[in-house]
């Protein structure tokens, strides 16, 4: 089973600010596991035109990238500025 967050971002939300939050968060999670682990861990979709974001949350690097992402973002731009939603996918055995 795997498990990711969606991010839509609201229309004034700008794409700079979105990205910012996501390099930060990035830059914070590679201070914390490490920049190896991070980039083997660190699953990101980012749709920019669709102002969509999809964070895997399946491993310990992946659930703090989300967590230090929505806290950059929402300090940013405010925990209205967004919607998140958890997205659990199974696969057949």
């Amino acid at each position: 089973m795997s498990h990711w967050y969606s991010y839509s971002l609201a229309a004034d939300l700008s794409v700079k600010d979105f990205a910012a939050a996501l390099v930060l968060a990035y830059v914070a999670t590679e201070s914390l596991h490490g920049a190896s682990q991070t980039r083997l861990d660190a699953a990101i979709f980012v749709a920019p035109a669709l102002r969509v974001c999809v964070i895997d949350a399946s491993t310990p690097v992946g659930r703090d990238l989300n967590r230090l992402f929505i806290g950059f973002l929402s300090e940013v731009a405010g925990p209205d500025a967004f919607l998140t939603q958890r997205i659990t996918l199974t696969t057949a055995a």
